[in-house]
């Protein structure tokens, strides 16, 4: 599946930010700057990650799977920002 840079997945019905921002990576502190469309999903991803811990076992099959999509599409829209992170599937 090619990605183009600039677009969000059509599943994604999370809130598109219009300007990005400089996020610090909280194992860390360094900081990385992230553009509008990649801070929208870095901002799903966290906070799908924070749904998936919660609930646990209980955790929606739909949930998990858009998790790993947000996970796909940010390694693929910006790999730098992917292993900033340590992202893991």
């Amino acid at each position: 599946m090619e990605l183009n840079k600039l677009e969000l997945p059509k599943w994604f019905a999370g809130e598109i930010y219009e300007k990005g921002d400089v996020i610090s990576n909280p194992q860390t502190n360094e900081e990385i700057e992230l553009n509008n469309l990649e801070l929208s999903m870095y901002d799903f991803i966290m906070g799908s990650e924070m749904l998936v811990e919660m609930m646990g076992d209980k955790t929606p099959s739909t949930y998990k799977k858009y998790l790993n999509e947000g996970l796909d599409w940010f390694e693929k829209s910006n790999p730098t920002a992917y292993k900033f992170f340590n992202f893991s599937k």
